[in-house]
C-alpha cells in the first residue's frame, strides 16, 4: 500500500490550493478516502472522507464550505481542494485509508500547507 500526498505549498491568507494523493496497492474503488491534517504542537485531525463511489463527501466543521474532496477512480488518485484559506490551516496534510485486507491504518508522508502573509 502506498499513499503519496504533494500540492502543499506557502500561500497568503485568501488563497487556494489543490492537494492530490496518489496511491497504490489497495482497490483503490473500493475503498473509502480521507484526509487529515497534522498542525505543529497539535494531534492529527481528520479534515474530510469521500465515500468509495464519491457520492457522499463529509468534512469538519473547520473547513466546510472551503474544502472540497474529490477522488478519479481510474487515475487512482484523491485530491483536496482548499479556498479562502486561513492561517490556522496551516499543517501537514496526509492522504489515509484504512483497508480490512492489512487490518490497519494507511498513511503517506504528507505534504506542508503553510499560510502566511
Amino acid at each position: 500500500v502506498q499513499l503519496v500526498e504533494s500540492g502543499g505549498d506557502l500561500v497568503q491568507p485568501g488563497g487556494s490550493l489543490t492537494l492530490d494523493c496518489l496511491t497504490s496497492g489497495f482497490p483503490f474503488s473500493s475503498l473509502d478516502m480521507s484526509w487529515y491534517r497534522q498542525a505543529p504542537g497539535k494531534e492529527r485531525d481528520w479534515v474530510a472522507t469521500i465515500t468509495s463511489t464519491g457520492s457522499t463527501t463529509n468534512y469538519a466543521d473547520s473547513v466546510k464550505g472551503r474544502f472540497t474532496v474529490s477522488r478519479d477512480n481510474v487515475k487512482r488518485r484523491v485530491y483536496l481542494q482548499m479556498n479562502d484559506l486561513k492561517p490556522e490551516d496551516t499543517a501537514v496534510y496526509y492522504c489515509h485509508i484504512f483497508y480490512w485486507r492489512t487490518g490497519r491504518d494507511h498513511w503517506g508522508p504528507g505534504t506542508q500547507v503553510t499560510v502566511s502573509s
